[in-house]
């Protein structure tokens, strides 16, 4: 007896093992930070800084000339860039890194990334206090830059940063969403570009763009445009269209304590739309054709494109960053306006851009010294130099309101000193207003621990529904309900592991620990084997 008593406390012990080591997973072993009450300028800090640029040469000096200015001004902190092509590649490598310990400090990323580094605790530095410290905060008086005060900070931008109340992110840049029109289309049809636009005139000039003129020499159809390819209005991404969509309409999404409640009749009724235009060949979407709205305006085959304002140069007829071949490239009017409204007297639309978050280190000192990389990010010479590469908005007053900011945006369509078109091309700079104009009127969806992956769902409700039409499947309640389904189990939005619908995700364990977890579970179970052996033969033998 004594015997199988044992067996049953190895069993047990090889139980509670397990578990042990697997609850493990996620948690953090680091300290609160706590703000140092100096910086110790004796001694060396080393420093990563995670960033994306598209592979931007321009954006990529920028960048290497901030560190060079910091470092100039803080000769013991040396900064290494790291640079990634997409924001999902920062998210995936990040997650990675907080489980094996080795995340970067400063990090260019989304709230809605943030929210899950956060599940482990005190992987994110909160940044409430440090962004009012009276000698290391915005404004503070230790600081060796000109750094922006806390309220030259566009207050609508840097609430994006809170997650349940708690600051957690800076913003770096702004942009949202605008409608780039073909002007000369426009009117050839017969209409006047308004000032605001609605779905409604978008779908009537769809309509008309699609009626041929006449056709060519094999009977093709030939439209407006002098081409058998017309494609009149083509959307980007289907997360902003159909988050905007319904914010616009008063329907649900999500709501702050992270329920999901996009499931309604309100969504229905906008995938309807949404099959009802895409049958009539009105809209289509970035993943259905497989094309930039940009490469379509610019070619002739497209009258309306919806993309964000940071992509502006990419379009128009003198566009810096074309992508097309020069032969294919025709010459147009472009207006660039807000996106379609349901409701033109009262615009809303989506804020995006990146954002800077800092990871939590056993040192304070190495923390404070990235908050301070992280700040001088805000200065003027940083915010104003990177929001003339693209159509983005600083995210402060004290850089929006400089002469220098100011003189960029009045000089639309000249030439630089270097006799080139580039830094005052007239879209870009138009986005830019575009958004400064609309600041008030933008809006930023929930951010809770599964955020990212509700917005992916709302983009493929959308998808799923045009191409579904594109292979003659009806669209009807039934099929809706199979799509909601479908996103549902993609992206496990029924499985929530709370009480407010949010998911917790932590990521798979990292191999060595599934290795290290699954040898142990052996050799316990070889040790109880063994035990059991032992003591079966030794009441075989008491037996006999």
């Amino acid at each position: 007896m004594r015997m199988l008593s044992k067996v049953v406390i190895l069993m047990l012990l090889s139980a509670f093992l397990a578990i042990s080591l697997a609850s493990c997973h996620g948690a953090k072993t680091i300290a609160p930070f706590e703000i140092p009450d100096s910086f110790d300028e004796s001694r060396q800090y080393n420093i990563t800084f995670w960033a994306k640029n598209d592979n931007n040469t321009t954006q990529q000096k920028i960048y290497y000339d901030a560190v060079a200015g910091f470092e100039e001004l803080y000769p013991n902190i040396k900064v290494t860039i790291r640079a990634f092509t997409n924001y999902n590649d920062i998210y995936k490598e990040v997650l990675t890194n907080i489980q094996t310990g080795t995340t970067p400090n400063v990090c260019i990323t989304y709230p809605d990334h943030i929210a899950t580094y956060i599940s482990g605790e005190n992987t994110v530095v909160p940044l409430d206090q440090l962004l009012t410290e009276e000698k290391y905060g915005l404004g503070g008086t230790e600081l060796k830059f000109d750094s922006p005060s806390k309220e030259e900070v566009i207050g609508k931008f840097l609430d994006e940063g809170k997650i349940e109340g708690v600051q957690y992110a800076i913003p770096f840049m702004r942009s949202t969403e605008a409608c780039y029109v073909n002007v000369d289309y426009v009117r050839a049809l017969g209409f006047e570009l308004p000032e605001k636009l609605t779905w409604d005139f978008i779908f009537e000039v769809s309509r008309a763009a699609l009626q041929p003129v006449g056709e060519d020499e094999n009977g093709n159809p030939i439209y407006i445009n002098g081409q058998s390819i017309m494609v009149p209005f083509l959307y980007k991404s289907t997360d902003n269209m159909m988050i905007q969509m319904l914010k616009q309409k008063g329907y649900d999404y999500s709501n702050d304590e992270g329920e999901i409640l996009i499931f309604n009749d309100g969504t229905k009724e906008l995938l309807y739309m949404v099959a009802d235009r895409v049958k009539e060949k009105t809209l289509t979407t970035f993943d259905i054709e497989n094309a930039y709205p940009g490469d379509l305006i610019n070619s002739g085959h497209c009258i309306f494109g919806v993309d964000s304002t940071a992509g502006a140069t990419w379009i128009g007829s003198g566009a810096p960053n074309y992508e097309i071949s020069a032969d294919q490239m025709v010459d147009f009017e472009l207006a660039v306006k807000e996106i379609p409204q349901f409701d033109p007297e009262n615009p809303v639309m989506i804020s995006q851009g990146p954002s800077i978050c800092i990871f939590n280190k056993r040192d304070n000192g190495e923390v404070l010294a990235s908050w301070l990389f992280a700040q001088y990010l805000l200065s003027n010479e940083v915010q104003i130099a990177y929001s003339q590469t693209e159509g983005y908005v600083p995210v402060t007053s004290k850089a929006q309101n400089s002469a220098e900011y100011q003189d960029y945006l009045s000089r639309a369509g000249e030439l630089d000193e270097n006799g080139s078109g580039d830094l005052y091309y007239a879209p870009k700079i138009a986005a830019s207003k575009l958004l400064i104009d609309n600041i008030d009127n933008t809006f930023i969806t929930p951010v809770f621990n599964g955020s990212a992956s509700l917005r992916n769902a709302a983009g493929l409700m959308i998808e799923e529904t045009g191409k579904s039409v594109r292979r003659g499947i009806e669209i009807n309640d039934g099929r809706i309900e199979s799509i909601f389904s479908k996103v549902k189990s993609l992206y496990k939005l029924g499985e929530a592991s709370d009480s407010t619908g949010a998911r917790k995700e932590l990521g798979p364990l990292p191999t060595t620990s599934v290795i290290l977890l699954a040898s142990l579970g052996v050799v316990w179970v070889g040790i109880g084997g063994y035990a059991l052996y032992g003591y079966v033969s030794s009441k075989k033998k008491q037996d006999k």
